[in-house]
């Protein structure tokens, strides 16, 4: 696993590089101290996860994950002494996979990228399987590659890996709890923000009017449903 951590403080870089050393020894881990160090090195050496602090000396940490996204789908897992549930939607959606706030435990750290990681190893080993098809809609589950009204839409690990749970679970509604432990893992479930935030990122990418969904419905006091048209 290639990892890149995008953060000023030394101390922090150097303790998060230690806890892949304790889980994945062989890891190798890039560092940037600054934005815009941090946004060549995604660029040149296409780490397979980002660790992004909030606060760099050059740009806050949410611009630069939204630089991120304008070209990689890299799992990106964002750090901050803030624990106001603002600022962590904030980061979601700027289209961090999950955020966690310092300080933080090695065990608490390593379940978050573990199940990061577990959930990239598994949608690219997903079975193959006959693609969804729908009018203006095809999602193909071998090849990850999801059309809407011809167009290909590029989403990030974790929406394809949602839209892929609510396509196969298409017409059940699926609690918020059920979307934490199957798209991320158990140890998300005091985290509902974050189904709210990438079902948002979704509707944008698939839906011809987000604020009217056809596809993905929201399940008053449930969660969300998938309902293709018919």
């Amino acid at each position: 696993m290639k990892v890149l951590i995008i953060d000023d403080a030394p101390d922090v870089a150097e303790v998060v590089s230690l806890c892949f050393d304790m889980r994945w020894p062989n890891s190798i881990i890039l560092t940037a101290e600054s934005g815009g160090e941090g946004i060549r090195l995604a660029k040149s050496d296409q780490p397979d996860l980002v660790v992004l602090d909030v606060v760099l000396p050059d740009m806050d940490g949410f611009q630069v994950c939204r630089d991120l996204r304008s070209f990689s789908d890299v799992p990106i897992l964002m750090l901050s002494v803030r624990s106001d549930d603002k600022d962590i939607v904030r980061g979601l959606e700027c289209g961090a996979d999950d955020y966690i706030t310092k300080p933080f435990s090695h065990l608490q750290f390593l379940a978050r990228v573990q199940a990061l990681a577990r959930r990239t190893i598994e949608t690219s080993l997903d079975r193959a399987e006959r693609p969804f098809v729908s009018s203006e809609l095809t999602v193909d589950f071998d090849t990850r590659e999801v059309t809407v009204r011809g167009q290909i839409a590029k989403l990030t690990n974790i929406e394809f890996k949602l839209l892929t749970y609510l396509v196969r679970n298409a017409g059940r509604p699926l609690s918020k709890r059920s979307l934490l432990t199957e798209v991320w893992s158990p140890d998300h479930e005091n985290t509902p923000y974050l189904p709210k935030v990438h079902i948002q990122h979704l509707r944008k990418k698939i839906e011809r009017d987000p604020s009217n969904p056809q596809y993905i419905l929201t399940e008053r006091g449930i969660g969300y449903k998938f309902a293709p048209p018919r």
